[in-house]
């Protein structure tokens, strides 16, 4: 365990070069699951668990953990498993997701793998919308699964996907003379969602994509065609985290090529923190925003519906 935490701590230095490294834990059986180092702050034994009134059945309960209290999920519950009956026998992996930080109660934690995006697929067509998968990887032959959390923490805390009329009176436009669409690239279902539906509030069509290089196979073709990018999108609205391609390789690819890098990308994240903002300007990515606030997203995506 001692290493497990030291190699958390130490090597989340792989963003950005279409690589990551996932933390492996299990839930119940054998099946091996995956989370981004990146987004892990710390593993331990699970806390004194205090509960709390009215809270979603999946949450464990409330942990004061280094003079605050955290939500702990257990997320075996939250896909439709078993509850753990004795959480003190296990460990939770404490986390942070677009600005908010949970801890999330799993059976074990096993080692940390570093992987390439190329490697981390799409799950298969067959899993259908709903089974929490993002992505699945292999390692020594055996089947890793990434679960959707991002589809989780909104099933347990819903976040509001309306605008505040002031903010949507600055930014709507006729939707009889938006010309141009906004592309949207994220492999989870949910922030796909949520983004689609704040975008279309400011009479603005969408297109929808699941990966990196799904996009950029996109967008080159339409330069290939002759045509400006710039002709067809607003923007790009781009998550970092997706399989086969991460958002800051599709940045460092388009501003490569003459051709492409003037379309503005709004690189859009559970990930946060001055690292992001760093990478950012190291790719040339147009903006970065964390996860996710109607209002915000509006005000940025606002600011590029102009001919």
């Amino acid at each position: 365990m001692a290493g497990v935490l030291e190699s958390v701590n130490q090597r989340t230095q792989l963003v950005g070069q279409n690589r990551l490294e996932l933390l492996l834990f299990r839930l119940e059986g054998d099946q091996l699951y995956g989370i981004n180092v990146f987004k892990v702050r710390e593993v331990l034994n699970c806390p004194r668990l205090y509960n709390f009134p009215k809270s979603h059945r999946v949450v464990a309960g409330v942990a004061h953990v280094r003079g605050s209290a955290i939500s702990i999920l257990d997320l075996g519950a939250s896909i439709g498993m078993q509850s753990i009956e004795k959480p003190e026998n296990h460990l939770v992996i404490i986390t942070e997701y677009n600005m908010k930080v949970q801890g999330f109660l799993v059976h074990s934690v096993d080692r940390i793998v570093n992987k390439t995006w190329e490697t981390v697929l799409p799950p298969p067509k067959g899993a259908g919308d709903s089974s929490y998968l993002t992505a699945v990887t292999h390692h020594d032959d055996i089947l890793i699964e990434i679960l959707d959390v991002e589809q989780i923490l909104s099933e347990v805390s819903p976040v509001s996907m309306t605008i505040s009329e002031d903010v949507l009176e600055e930014g709507r436009i006729d939707a009889s003379k938006a010309k141009k669409k906004v592309l949207i690239v994220d492999d989870s279902s949910v922030a796909r969602k949520q983004i689609k539906r704040t975008v279309e509030q400011l009479g603005v069509e969408t297109v929808l994509l699941n990966d990196g290089k799904a996009a950029l196979d996109h967008i080159k073709g339409i330069a290939d065609e002759g045509t400006d990018p710039r002709d067809i999108y607003y923007m790009v609205v781009s998550d970092v985290e997706m399989p086969e391609m991460d958002g800051y390789t599709l940045v460092s690819e388009l501003k490569a090529d003459a051709r492409t890098k003037g379309l503005f990308i709004l690189l859009h994240t559970s990930l946060s923190g001055v690292f992001n903002k760093n990478m950012v300007e190291k790719v040339g990515a147009d903006d970065f925003l964390a996860k996710f606030k109607a209002d915000e997203l509006a005000q940025r995506i606002g600011l590029q519906l102009v001919d």
